[in-house]
């Protein structure tokens, strides 16, 4: 059975990549979208198994693409694609519930296990990704280049993550649904 794939990328080329990689495989590209907007109302119309977000997009970026999917089509999976190794982006979509958060550098079979993996509903964050990232965090920085900013609640999320805790457990943990 084909597992229904949505890109979404504001680079005609990185698309078309994708594309590529994907053709042979059990992956069936079913949209195909240039702006975080779009990506979501292409969701909404073709309800894809997994989609492939990037980070930066114009009209509407992927980390908000990513909240809108979470609560209107929470069955897709969502894993974001990007140029950027930016604690601060990478942490909001662990909090804003993403399957994991991919370098645009990744290997052609890589990709495709860590797509595999997350279209079963598995998480493809490691551990050591996960202290990383928490770790960046709690250290203060004079300077930083972060554009987006996590919230308390966001941060408790992210902190229970790394500890390694499940959904339902960091939900009792935190007292939350």
């Amino acid at each position: 059975m084909a597992i229904r794939i949505l890109i979404a990328d504001d680079h005609e080329a990185v698309r078309l990549g994708l594309r590529a990689i994907f053709e042979g495989t059990e992956f069936e590209v079913v949209a195909e979208a240039a702006s975080g907007k779009e990506a979501f109302q292409l969701a909404l119309d073709h309800r894809p198994d997994v989609a492939l977000l990037d980070v930066r997009m114009p009209n509407g970026d992927g980390l908000s693409c990513l909240a809108r999917l979470k609560l209107d089509l929470p069955e897709t999976r969502v894993v974001m694609l990007s140029a950027y190794d930016n604690p601060t982006f990478i942490a909001r979509a662990v909090a804003l519930g993403a399957a994991g958060y991919l370098m645009k550098d990744i290997q052609r079979e890589e990709l495709l296990q860590c797509l595999r993996v997350a279209a079963t509903g598995e998480m493809i964050w490691s551990r050591s990704k996960l202290q990383n990232i928490t770790r960046v965090l709690v250290t203060p920085q004079a300077n930083t280049d972060a554009e987006v900013a996590l919230t308390k609640r966001e941060r408790e999320v992210l902190k229970q993550m790394a500890y390694g805790l499940t959904n339902r457990e960091i939900a009792q943990s935190l007292d939350i649904s």
